[in-house]
């Protein structure tokens, strides 16, 4: 779906399709006419934006293959679709049955993290629409923190000199602009705005950014005004946002909120737990055994936009409108491009999770028709209305 800001600015809305599970380019094309079809039609829109999840695998194939290209980019058209943006964050496998500390490798001291981020470039120049401005990618916060010293840092600032030429090469070949997004999340290199402030500093900011993963703001308890101040300050733009919301424990102490937090314990994804005023797991069933319950908790955990948890949990949809409101309300438009990113479905307390395609295909439109309010709520005028 695409807005219009009092500035000017289109701002395009997507839901992301690291939600489906499928890695070959027939899964793909079953996603565009089961799941973006089917949604679109549930929203009663012309035209339905993708943040579209490619594994490295098939990003390397479809940027060697102008044909296979061709042709995914007619079946988004025929299906009423569109891509400005792609994830680029889980390298492969993103549904296998454990994941967890996998999702970060390649991280970017590696070479083959830097060939699929420029793969998916190519890939997203040939299927970015003709009137798009330009196009995003998001990615791994460099890496997760544990090991990081000034050899590997080193590393990094390398590739992503490169990976900014890369960019540049590509633009020059085809016209087309890719700014490529970090993604500070709980855990990693970069989980902060003010860690993303200086592990980011002195990258080429035209063409590299931030990735505003607004369940991870909260989790890190961070205050949206605040945080776009830091990344204003350090001059980091905010290429990409996610619309995603965590799940919250005002009383972590309490039995009925542990029985609860309890349900949302899985093996496939790891879920980062943090602790208002301090305190840190790196996953909820180890919070659950060690971290201090003095105080709220806030879950990486993406819970559904349109559906309030079961009490006595909440989620941040309330922080996810404010920063919205920071984003969008003022004169100007901080950035452009949306992903709701709710990829936890299949792994939601056995009540909630979707039985069949169609119940997956109404929740994600309930969670889109959620976002596209919210968007409303801050002055957007949507241009499809």
């Amino acid at each position: 779906m695409r807005f219009r800001h009092r500035d000017g600015t289109r701002v395009h809305l997507a839901y992301c399709t690291n939600v489906h599970p499928a890695e070959d380019l027939a899964g793909v094309h079953r996603q565009l006419e089961v799941f973006g079809a089917g949604v679109r039609s549930r929203l009663g829109v012309p035209r339905l934006g993708l943040g579209l999840w490619l594994p490295a695998p098939l990003a390397a194939r479809l940027a060697a293959d102008p044909a296979a290209l061709r042709g995914l980019r007619a079946a988004l058209g025929h299906n009423g679709l569109e891509v400005v943006t792609l994830n680029a964050f889980p390298y492969r496998g993103f549904h296998d049955p454990v994941v967890k500390k996998a999702v970060y490798h390649p991280d970017w001291t590696e070479e083959d993290r830097l060939g699929y981020t420029l793969d998916c470039a190519r890939v997203l120049a040939a299927l970015l629409p003709d009137d798009a401005a330009r196009g995003s990618i998001s990615t791994v916060p460099l890496a997760w923190r544990d090991p990081w010293d000034t050899g590997r840092a080193a590393s990094a600032r390398t590739l992503l000199d490169r990976l900014a030429g890369g960019l540049a090469r590509i633009e020059a070949e085809t016209g087309r602009t890719i700014r490529v997004a970090f993604e500070p999340e709980p855990g990693c290199v970069v989980e902060t705005t003010a860690q993303a402030a200086t592990h980011l500093a002195g990258i080429d900011t035209g063409r590299l950014g931030v990735c505003l993963d607004l369940c991870h703001l909260a989790v890190a308890f961070e205050e949206p005004a605040g945080a776009l101040g830091r990344l204003a300050g350090a001059g980091l733009p905010v290429v990409k946002a996610q619309v995603s919301a965590a799940l919250e424990a005002a009383d972590p102490a309490e039995e009925a909120t542990r029985a609860a937090l309890s349900r949302y314990t899985e093996d496939r994804f790891l879920h980062q737990v943090r602790a208002h005023g301090g305190g840190a797991r790196d996953d909820l069933p180890q919070a659950l055994a060690e971290l201090p319950a003095g105080s709220p908790w806030r879950v990486h955990f993406h819970a559904p936009l349109h559906r309030r948890p079961q009490p006595p949990l909440t989620s941040t949809t309330d922080q996810l409108r404010a920063t919205l409101h920071e984003l969008f309300a003022g004169p100007a438009a901080l950035t452009d491009h949306l992903e709701v990113e709710t990829y936890t479905w299949s792994v939601l307390p056995e009540q909630h999770r979707p039985a069949t395609d169609a119940e997956l295909a109404d929740g994600l439109a309930a969670e889109l028709a959620w976002a596209r309010d919210a968007l409303h709520d801050t002055g957007l005028k949507e241009e499809d209305a």
